[in-house]
């Protein structure tokens, strides 16, 4: 699953390419990936024009002029690849898809815009989808309405931090930044690595955290999530940024899959355990075991 700084490398790509482009026709092979009625495609998205493209936590959001937009789900192997008359861009899951002819056989939707452009939504598991409805409505989904707020919103401050994740305050740190509900688009990566930022160990239960550590763990989470949207993303498994190449956010990673090797801070070796059915990545060192 993508992360947040994955899912906003995509954003920013597709928000440079799409506005103001005229959605002239959709197609697409199966309900699952696109569960919108004939109808709603015709009066709504037919026609319409791409105003902008946001985010929100995981989840993309192509806002229409018909005051509709497409909420779009990629999971684990979904794809946005646009091709224009003269520029090519690939996001997603990073197999031939990205570089070879499209449509192809992993191409559950494509739209077409008024000047010959195309977007493609790929997905090899069908796992992911591409729902059109009202934007006045989607924030009323299940989903934007249990999401926890955005870590790199302006009015999000450590104080919001430290209040979402005392709402979790008798389980471990690593668990409550992983859940969705306390902050939003934080997963395996980002939590390692700002844990390791703050010096806290992952199993330090959230009541026990005191105020500096909660402030140096907001400190270290805001930054680990802009250099990743920096660096386009991580390497991990099946992501790629939004000019259809691998993000470079694992190169400067401190413990994420560094196991065996120094910790760049003290040089002591960094482990790997499981914590919150998760590996997890620690310097016992700099992330000394609660008492």
């Amino acid at each position: 699953m993508p992360e947040l700084p994955e899912v906003e490398t995509v954003r920013l790509g597709l928000q440079r390419l799409l506005p103001g482009r005229v959605v002239t026709s959709a197609v697409s092979d199966t309900d699952k990936s696109f569960p919108n009625a004939l109808s709603d495609i015709q009066v709504f998205l037919v026609g319409a024009s791409v105003v902008t493209v946001a985010r929100r936590a995981k989840v993309l959001l192509i806002e229409l002029s018909s005051k509709y937009s497409l909420v779009v789900h990629l999971k684990m192997t979904g794809q946005l690849v646009f091709v224009g008359t003269e520029e090519r861009f690939g996001a997603g899951h990073p197999n031939d898809s990205l570089v070879g002819h499209l449509p192809d056989r992993s191409t559950r939707v494509t739209l077409e815009f008024a000047d010959g452009s195309h977007l493609y939504f790929n997905d090899q598991r069908k796992f992911g989808w591409m729902r059109l409805l009202p934007t006045a409505e989607v924030p009323m989904l299940d989903f934007f309405q249990k999401v926890g707020p955005e870590p790199l919103s302006s009015d999000f401050s450590w104080r919001d931090l430290q209040a979402r994740l005392l709402r979790r305050k008798n389980t471990n740190i690593k668990a409550a930044l992983l859940d969705q509900t306390v902050v939003a688009g934080i997963g395996n990566i980002y939590a390692d690595e700002s844990l390791w930022g703050a010096k806290i160990h992952p199993t330090t239960i959230v009541r026990d955290i005191t105020e500096s550590q909660f402030k140096a763990l907001y400190e270290a989470l805001t930054a680990v999530l802009r250099l990743s949207i920096a660096k386009g993303g991580s390497t991990d498994k099946n992501y790629v940024n939004a000019e259809g190449k691998r993000g470079s956010y694992l190169d400067f990673a401190s413990v994420f899959r560094r196991e065996g090797l120094p910790c760049p801070r003290c040089g002591t070796i960094i482990i790997k355990s499981r914590v919150a059915g998760r590996g997890t990545h620690t310097c016992p060192h700099c992330q000394p075991l609660s008492k």
